[in-house]
């Protein structure tokens, strides 16, 4: 039996795996084991993939980059050093136990993979040409996988200018919006996240709501909860905030109502909540990109201007163009800039097509998992 080791390092990029493991498994015909080392968190939402080796969640999310010192301090304080020695030793006992390494990330994740000794195809889920490309390091990592996939055409186009035989088959974010019975009605999609900000950041997202009310009463509120998030710690912490909170059913594990203004926790089908969905308002990283390559107008809420969240979202605005809007954090700033959005046709127009141009086309998970195969064989 082939077997395979997925090295993922972050939330999103734990489900980009899930993905392509399914296609995997589907274009093998064959029993084929599927592992997964998650770098980051503690592999929530993984399966079809076995979760293996050392893992931990580290206060930062895996949220390190651009030299933020304070968010490292705070992983080095929870023990990361020792997470890393950890997971070193595991990939190096690797060697052997698997017949390909697929490395699902940016070049963390890929230096670590290597260390298993094996063929090894990497995913690049976070570089951009449009908003970050691949530097001279990384490309000499780049050089040492077998395949290399990346998430859009012009950044394949620059590395293979680059001598990186990159491949550019399609957005396997794209392929992991899977479709589901809508919800009737029209409503605000909320997506607060995956970390462990989803609770403070699905809070200052209702805050908004509760102000959009006051202008259109008639709108209500879909807000998503991912795997990782508990639901009855999220509706505890609305309650806190003066919501009225009472139990849902079927996919709305709970419903919290302020004045005429509900809100009602979806954990379905993510492509339902998006068909559902005038646009979306969001704090999450892998489903604002979903969002917007279903052709959903994204918005979400700035930070203080020197925050990390600032940061993350100037690289999201980038990555996205004009599908991305960003608003201002004071809830009643923003629920004016909102409502007024909302108004304005032409804007939403430009906006949903805008997502699905940068975005890409999926298929992705499908090459990806042939090539797998074909490295693994």
């Amino acid at each position: 039996m082939l077997r395979v080791l997925f090295v993922a390092n972050g939330h999103g990029e734990t489900a980009i795996a899930a993905r392509i493991a399914q296609d995997v498994r589907a274009a093998a015909g064959f029993p084929v084991g599927l592992d997964l080392l998650p770098l980051v968190g503690t592999g929530a939402g993984a399966a079809p993939l076995a979760l293996v080796g050392p893992r931990a969640t580290m206060p930062s999310g895996g949220l390190v980059a651009m030299g933020n010192v304070a968010a490292f301090a705070r992983d080095l304080r929870a023990g990361f050093l020792g997470l890393f020695a950890r997971q070193l030793a595991f990939l190096r006992a690797a060697r052997g136990r698997y017949d390909a390494v697929v490395a699902v990330g940016d070049a963390y994740a890929l230096a670590l993979a290597l260390f298993a000794g094996r063929r090894t195809v990497f995913v690049g889920t976070a570089k951009s040409v449009y908003v970050a490309p691949y530097g001279p390091f990384e490309r000499t990592l780049l050089r040492r996988a077998a395949r290399v996939f990346v998430r859009d055409l012009p950044t394949a186009q620059r590395l293979r200018r680059e001598g990186v035989a990159a491949e550019a088959p399609g957005n396997v974010i794209v392929d992991l919006v899977a479709r589901g019975a809508a919800p009737e009605g029209a409503w605000l999609g909320l997506l607060p996240g995956s970390r462990r900000e989803a609770y403070r950041d699905a809070v200052r997202l209702a805050r908004v709501m509760r102000a959009l009310g006051r202008r259109r009463p008639a709108l209500g509120a879909l807000v998503s909860i991912a795997p990782t998030v508990d639901a009855a710690e999220l509706a505890r912490r609305l309650a806190a905030d003066g919501w009225s909170v009472a139990a849902g059913e079927d996919d709305a594990p709970f419903r919290a109502r302020d004045g005429t203004t509900e809100l009602r926790a979806w954990s379905g089908a993510l492509g339902a909540l998006f068909a559902a969905s005038v646009a979306t308002l969001g704090q999450a990283g892998t489903a604002n990109e979903q969002a917007a390559a279903f052709g959903v107008p994204v918005l979400a809420l700035g930070g203080d201007g020197a925050s990390r969240e600032d940061w993350y979202r100037m690289r999201q605005r980038r990555l996205l163009g004009d599908a991305l809007l960003v608003l201002p954090p004071e809830p009643e700033r923003a629920a004016g800039e909102l409502d007024a959005l909302l108004g304005d046709e032409a804007r939403l127009a430009r906006m949903r097509a805008a997502g699905p141009e940068r975005m890409g086309p999926p298929g992705g998970a499908a090459a990806i998992a042939r090539a797998i195969l074909d490295e693994a064989a």
